[in-house]
């Protein structure tokens, strides 16, 4: 806990410098100590994924970006020291019963932060991935030797940058710090509806109340839990400002859909709010559009290069691009990877899915166990009860937008992957303009605040069977605090994996000696990935990883072992 609350403090010296320096260059005009930081870690993002491109994020990536770090300090200073001010005395001006309520929230955090990873993805290839990053940079098809590296998120660029790995093997937990962020951004707009009653900051400072949930995601470095803080503040932003908007606001607004772009694809359909903004403001805006246009194009030039640098494709697991590398992964490998995570949302085999129609497939959807089956239910209920509350509570044609959109998010997801996790989003949104509607005395949000609290800790100190809401076997039970993690916190990865190092054609890779599960790699030395998923692949699509040269650097190619004998 205490080595992760020290690293959060230099993440909160550098997020701030530098979401200080970017809000200042774009004169953005924004006063909120959260979306500072949170402008950082944007701009942090970008830096570390062009300088991925050309090298690892390690030692002097550091180097470099601390005195960057310090050089905005010592030019800003009197201006930054303001910003840490206004935000203590924001801090200050909460009620008692926030100002209590808080502090523990964040305990909480580091507590969860601190304790063994939950995520299962995390052991596939979240720390894979990381781990390329930092010792590597962006690889060349590294797509090849475990499917699951094509997907590279910005989220793990970003990690890369705040987990210190040239220091120490442990720091795992910015999603911790996002929510962290998210909570201070909550409890200061409840603090303002307590003062003036606009039910709009109800609406976000309903978020600490879904902590409960959300804890899940934050000993890992999941890019859900970002997406989820970063679209509750993106709709708070729109509804705020859709009648009255200047270019400033519409800029940062741009900014961070495209940060939750980059780190999430599946929130593409975020990209509808600019559109919409833009032309209801379309006077305004067009006189300063070039700003906005060069940051978007930025972005997705680092998308295409991230994507086509992992996998060889620019959009992956698209298998489109007019040009053609020798280490792209083959296209059935890239139609598997595509046919198995649309598959995973229905929990089918590839027989069983191309047997049913549209209608049979929904079904199977709507009737699944567990978390899967509730939340499932849970979208639709709201898809069709929220404009009865849209109506009668929140009649405005900004509200209707976001519906709109959102319901066009859960189509696009049913088309192609809807698995409950890529519509939180919406279900957080619509469950808190319910809860607005509900909820709107003081006495009865800090009894639900504190009875949210409690349960908290309990669940934070306590193991429960989960088996209720999962038939994942690696998930079947809560992730708690030890006491042996008040310093140091857990490792990366919640197994204690042996590796065996395993030798085929070129390449020379450790593979996990518990079988734990088909993609699970933990966190082996690299190149690590399960000797099951190279005998697979060599069995049905006559491929194996091999490396392109000497050089692990210089990446991976699937080599065609048709012609080889057995």
């Amino acid at each position: 806990m205490i080595l992760i609350l020290l690293s959060w403090i230099y993440v909160v010296f550098s997020t701030i410098n530098i979401g200080f320096y970017t809000n200042k260059k774009l004169e953005l005009k924004n006063s909120n100590f959260v979306i500072f930081s949170i402008l950082g870690l944007f701009t942090t993002t970008v830096f570390a994924s062009i300088w991925a491109v050309f090298g690892r994020i390690n030692i002097e990536f550091h180097l470099i970006f601390l005195i960057l770090n310090i050089g905005i300090y010592l030019r800003f200073k009197n201006e930054i020291q303001i910003l840490y001010k206004s935000f203590f005395l924001e801090l200050k001006a909460l009620t008692l019963s926030l100002k209590i309520a808080l502090p523990f929230i964040f305990i909480l955090i580091l507590a969860q932060c601190a304790s063994i990873p939950y995520i299962i993805d995390n052991e596939s290839y979240y720390i894979q991935t990381i781990k390329w990053i930092n010792e590597y940079g962006l690889v060349k098809g590294v797509a090849n030797l475990h499917l699951f590296l094509g997907q590279t998120s910005g989220w793990h660029i970003t990690q890369s940058v705040f987990n210190f790995s040239f220091l120490y093997n442990k720091f795992n937990d910015l999603s911790g710090f996002c929510l962290l962020l998210g909570n201070i951004y909550a409890f200061l707009h409840l603090n303002s509806y307590f003062k003036n009653n606009e039910t709009n900051h109800l609406i976000i400072g309903f978020l600490p109340l879904v902590n409960i949930f959300l804890f899940t995601f934050i000993s890992t470095p999941s890019p859900d839990l970002p997406v989820y803080i970063l679209s509750l503040i993106i709709f708070f932003k729109f509804v705020n400002h859709y009648e009255k908007l200047d270019s400033e606001t519409f800029n940062l607004i741009t900014i961070l859909i495209l940060f939750t772009i980059f780190i999430k694809t599946t929130s593409i359909i975020l990209v509808l709010i600019i559109l919409v903004l833009f032309i209801k403001h379309y006077k305004i805006l067009i006189q300063k559009i070039t700003q906005p246009l060069i940051i978007s194009l930025l972005v997705l030039s680092l998308f295409l290069i991230k994507n086509t640098i992992t996998s060889g494709y620019p959009l992956f697991p698209s298998v489109f691009n007019p040009f053609s590398f020798d280490f792209q992964i083959p296209a059935p490998m890239a139609h598997f990877y595509y046919d198995e995570t649309k598959r995973a949302a229905f929990s089918l085999t590839e027989n069983q899915y191309n047997s049913l129609n549209t209608f049979e497939i929904f079904k199977v959807w709507i009737s699944r166990s567990g978390l899967h089956g509730m939340f499932n239910k849970a979208i639709l209920f709201l898809l069709a009860v929220i404009p009865v509350f849209i109506f009668k509570f929140f009649n405005k044609k900004s509200f209707w937008i976001l519906y709109g959109i959102l319901f066009s998010q859960m189509i696009l997801l049913f088309l192609s992957s809807p698995q409950y996790r890529f519509f939180i989003n919406a279900i957080l949104l619509f469950s808190f303009l319910i809860a607005a509607s509900i909820l709107n005395t003081k006495r009865k949000i800090l009894v639900s605040l504190y009875l949210s609290l409690l349960i908290l800790t309990i669940l934070t100190m306590i193991p429960f069977n989960l088996s209720l809401f999962t038939s994942n076997i690696h998930l079947k039970k809560n992730s708690t605090f030890s006491l042996n993690e008040i310093i140091f916190p857990y490792k990366n990865s919640k197994f204690d994996n042996d590796y065996e190092i395993i030798k085929n054609g070129n390449l020379q890779y450790n593979s996990p000696i518990n079988n734990v599960f088909f993609w699970g790699t933990g966190d082996g030395e690299l190149p690590c990935v399960n000797k099951e998923q190279i005998k697979y692949f060599e069995m049905y699509y006559k491929i194996k990883p091999q490396m392109r040269t000497t050089n692990l650097k210089d990446g991976f190619y699937s080599k065609n072992i048709s012609n080889e004998s057995n």
